[in-house]
């Protein structure tokens, strides 16, 4: 179980779950994984995060702390080079598209008119989660958060209505 003190006067007050040495040994971890030295505090909170959520589920403490710490934090290494890869490659497709030719300005036009056409067409949740992530810029979380539904009916949706919006601009032929 976690370790818990008692101050009198004070209530129940929850220590640490890491010690010293075992978030060093999560920081050598990340550290190891290629983590730069400036995400390594925020790897260590996650890692003190999991634990707590862990204990609050209700689920037995690991056996071994330091252990169970550093493969959360080995995973927390290969999730950050993931994610980081994933911006690389985002980055890369920006950057073929601004190299790309622009569009004439009546070209513009036809496929704004087009995509405005689209997009009252799709009922309305799913033209929200479009206009949200598309023309606000916000993240799947943050549409989630934003309309309180789960993560996964925002990608749905997204998914559902990208494909309903690109089968109407192949029908017009405008793309």
């Amino acid at each position: 179980m976690l370790r818990r003190r008692t101050r009198r006067g004070q209530g129940d007050v929850h220590e640490d779950p890491l010690d010293a040495a075992q978030e060093n040994r999560v920081r050598a971890v990340l550290a190891l994984g290629g983590v730069p030295q400036a995400d390594l505090p925020d790897g260590v909170q996650q890692v003190r995060l999991r634990l707590l959520e862990r204990a609050a589920r209700g689920a037995e403490a690991p056996r071994d702390v330091s252990a169970w710490a550093a493969v959360v934090a080995s995973n927390l290494a290969m999730d950050w080079h993931r994610a980081k890869r994933r911006q690389e490659r985002l980055g890369e497709r920006l950057a073929a598209l601004r190299q790309s030719e622009h569009p004439s300005g009546e070209d513009t036009s036809l496929l704004s008119l087009a995509v405005a056409r689209g997009l009252d067409e799709l009922p309305d949740a799913q033209r929200q989660v479009l206009v949200l992530r598309f023309y606000a810029d916000l993240p799947v979380r943050g549409i989630a958060e934003e309309l309180g539904i789960p993560e996964g009916t925002v990608k749905s949706r997204l998914h559902t209505a990208v494909r309903a919006l690109r089968a109407r601009l192949h029908e017009d032929e405008v793309v």
